[in-house]
């Protein structure tokens, strides 16, 4: 691990800590880990960078996962298809990723990002309600293939924004409310983290000591977001996951117009 001063470790650790918090409650926590490890040691070659990213956050997304399985309506195996087929896109997309060129994306993103905020602001009952009935074959297939391949993809590919778009696909394609839908969608996210982590791993690209100071963080981050979406509900997820779409639009926005 690199000299790192004592500064600049408490500023990660804090950074860990709301990025688990974030992805907890509604994803989108990369938005703020990742940024906050390129900022905070600009000399670390990006591979490493994205790879400590990685370790620090399955650590935070598992410990969400496992409190919203002790409390949030689940339904495991459904969540289990979802994150294998998520697994798959995701490394199909990373095969791709070379050849796409992120100024193209970035555009596509951002219309699609406030077309959903539009569209979750113009229907304020989405995600607030929970469909008790059986789900159909089809509604899981649809998911498995959309939701988790689709998804998986992007996340591959490009990235920023998959859990996000994971809680959004997830209460629309299975009725879920958003906190069910934001359960779901952490262990997809354990899924698509922990193959993006063998490979990183495999290539030897992650700074283990850093990652498992951070991971201690971003775990009690994402434990405690995980407690507090299922005591404030959905509606409190839902005005989260607005805040984060925007929030992300704007740094889409920013990486495409100043480089």
């Amino acid at each position: 691990m690199p000299d790192i001063p004592l500064t600049t470790l408490v500023f990660l650790c804090v950074a860990a800590a709301a990025a688990g918090w974030i992805d907890a409650v509604v994803g989108g926590g990369g938005l703020l880990l990742l940024p906050a490890l390129l900022l905070g040691m600009p000399q670390v070659p990006a591979a490493q960078i994205l790879g400590t990213n990685k370790a620090v956050a399955i650590v935070g997304t598992t410990g969400a996962a496992v409190t919203y399985v002790r409390k949030a309506p689940v339904r495991l195996g459904t969540a289990v298809r979802i994150g294998l087929a998520a697994l798959a896109g995701s490394m199909g997309g990373a095969f791709f990723a070379a050849g796409i060129s992120s100024e193209v994306l970035r555009p596509v993103i951002m219309v699609v990002l406030l077309g959903v905020a539009a569209f979750v602001m113009l229907r304020p009952s989405f995600g607030t309600r929970v469909d008790r009935g059986p789900v159909t074959r089809a509604r899981i297939a649809t998911a498995v293939v959309l939701v988790g391949g689709g998804i998986g993809f992007y996340d591959g590919l490009f990235g920023p924004g998959t859990g996000t778009f994971l809680v959004l696909a997830l209460s629309a394609v299975l009725h879920l409310d958003l906190v069910a839908a934001s359960a779901t969608a952490k262990i997809v996210n354990v899924c698509t983290n922990a193959g993006a982590l063998a490979m990183f791993a495999y290539q030897g690209t992650v700074l283990w000591r850093l990652a498992a100071l951070m991971a201690v963080f971003n775990l009690a981050g994402g434990m405690f977001g995980a407690r507090t979406a299922l005591r404030k509900g959905a509606e409190f997820v839902r005005g989260v996951l607005l805040v984060v779409v925007f929030s992300l639009v704007a740094k889409l926005a920013f990486d495409q117009w100043s480089g």
